[in-house]
């Protein structure tokens, strides 16, 4: 066996990569393969982010001057990795999309509906069992409710 071996990389074919996150300890870890995979395929990265709104909605009143903020934050929280992947060349585009909404529509109809991508980024949250039969899993909604490739990163 060689001690050097060679890595050599294959364009999948991905032209529209979408990575959804979720505001998570693990989402820069995640987007940072999407970048790696968005580079390695000369693809397009599309950015998702929904502000679940379910939660504003059940205090009774929808505060909306929070959803700014609540969006402030989240760029903020990226803005250096955006910064990296629109420096990268390989990259065509990085677009971020920032929604509130109940999360599982929003990402459907007004991002993967709208970007039609090829390939869905999302990682997979660990909920509890009770959790999961009561809110069930974005992961799942999304290999389940998409016609392309789903990428569920642990």
């Amino acid at each position: 066996m060689a001690d050097h071996v060679t890595q050599t990389y294959q364009d999948l074919g991905y032209d529209r990569i979408f990575v959804s996150l979720d505001g998570s300890d693990e989402q820069n870890r995640i987007l940072d393969r999407a970048v790696l995979m968005a580079a390695n395929d000369n693809s397009e990265l599309y950015i998702g982010h929904v502000i679940d709104s379910t939660a504003l909605e059940a205090a009774g009143t929808f505060p909306v001057d929070v959803i700014p903020a609540l969006e402030k934050s989240f760029r903020e929280s990226i803005a250096g990795r955006v910064k990296a992947a629109e420096a990268t060349p390989e990259i065509k585009k990085v677009e971020v999309l920032v929604r509130a909404g109940r999360i599982r529509e929003t990402l459907k109809d007004e991002m993967l509906d709208v970007i039609e991508p090829d390939l869905v980024i999302c990682g997979a949250r660990g909920l509890s069992s009770i959790k999961y039969a009561i809110l069930g899993s974005i992961s799942t909604f999304l290999t389940r409710n998409t016609t392309c490739d789903t990428l569920v990163i642990k």
